[in-house]
């Protein structure tokens, strides 16, 4: 069934039904009511989290009440946990939406504290992001997919980086003279991700928080502490894989691992990249899945100068290429970037290491994948 069907069928079940009966089991809906029910009803995140009842010992809390109160956190977009308690002690209609019906039902911080760290570690939110995009996607065609990343402050401490290994001393330029061994460079990381599983590039990509740097679109080179958040973005702004590394990796180290997990999700067309993903090796992975890459050209010899020239020369004679016209569309990348820290707590980080930021970060994903997904027909 083609996407837009699909989601057609589901909000008209969420208007013509759930509204009206929640309305009457619950009290009046408002906005941010009616947004959480549209994301949990379209995600359904109680299939993805374990039950167990009978064991001896004290009974655990609802661990579905739990993972629909951290939607709601990131649907509401507050910035704590000791604020989504306060909000549910208050609100009764969200706390009924989340399972609980008296106030006393509500955790303590600690248990959603200890919840939240089952959740990262069962990598909950991504397991239910990935379902929702091969359901919605299943023998849909993508246009376009957009890579990008974005800064993710933490407050955590930067891991200092390891020592340096001794090396050789530094040979003299020129001929090597006879008999003199000269020791080949380390193949960059780019070069062995082309013989390495998907399993192996994710093993190989560092995740600890550390120091990140990079130029903004004025000019202005700006430092942070933590990681960064690396996604493709399909058309409508839908975010269709995601990965977390350490601050200071550079994009073009992602390309490769993340090609790989969006090609199981879903069937493009075009990679669109910014100029710090101008590498060879990205090309090639590009086509070999049979997409046709659209990067725009690195500075590093000459390629800015001569697409520079090229541009000119094409704008003088009044037309543009069809690549130049798709190249636009990566701006969707900005934009789910945007709404993740605006609106669904991408910008107030409070959990440490990067299985709990990457869980935090993949709640707001999985709101924003589903609220765009509901634009197309609402």
């Amino acid at each position: 069934m083609p996407l837009r069907e699909t989601l057609t069928n589901t909000w008209d079940h969420i208007q013509g039904f759930l509204f009206p009966m929640l309305r009457e089991e619950v009290g009046p809906l408002s906005a941010q009511h009616e947004r959480l029910v549209v994301v949990l009803d379209v995600a359904r995140i109680e299939a993805f989290v374990q039950m167990w009842s009978g064991l001896p010992g004290r009974p655990l809390e609802d661990r579905h009440a739990l993972a629909r109160a951290f939607v709601a956190k990131a649907v509401l977009d507050l910035p704590t946990t000791a604020g989504l308690i306060e909000r549910l002690a208050v609100d009764t209609t969200l706390r009924r939406l989340c399972g609980w019906e008296r106030r006393s039902e509500v955790p303590s911080e600690s248990t959603f504290s200890r919840t939240f760290a089952e959740f990262a570690a069962s990598a909950v939110p991504c397991r239910v992001h990935e379902a929702l995009i091969k359901k919605t996607h299943k023998g849909r065609i993508v246009g376009h997919i957009a890579r990008d990343s974005t800064a993710i402050e933490a407050r955590e401490k930067p891991v200092r980086a390891a020592p340096a290994a001794p090396t050789m001393p530094k040979r003299k330029r020129g001929r090597p003279k006879i008999g003199e061994v000269v020791a080949k460079p380390e193949p960059r990381r780019l070069e062995r991700q082309a013989s390495m599983t998907l399993a192996e590039m994710l093993d190989d990509l560092p995740t600890c928080c550390n120091v990140g740097t990079k130029r903004n679109a004025k000019g202005h080179t700006t430092s942070w502490i933590g990681y960064k958040l690396h996604i493709d973005t399909a058309d409508g702004d839908i975010p269709i894989s995601c990965l977390l590394t350490s601050a200071s990796l550079h994009d073009s180290q992602v390309a490769l691992p993340l090609a790989s997990i969006t090609a199981e999700r879903v069937t493009n067309l075009y990679d669109l990249m910014d100029s710090a993903y101008d590498a060879p090796e990205i090309r090639d992975k590009s086509r070999a899945l049979g997409h046709v890459p659209i990067i725009e050209a690195n500075p590093r010899r000459g390629g800015k100068a001569q697409a520079e020239t090229e541009a000119r020369a094409k704008r003088s004679a009044g037309y543009e290429l069809a690549e130049d016209v798709r190249y636009h569309q990566r701006s969707s990348a900005e934009r789910v970037n945007g709404n993740l820290k605006d609106n669904s707590g991408g910008d107030h980080v409070r959990v440490r290491g990067a299985p709990k930021v990457f869980c935090h970060l993949m709640f707001g994903i999985l709101v924003v994948t589903v609220e765009q997904m509901m634009r197309l027909v609402t």
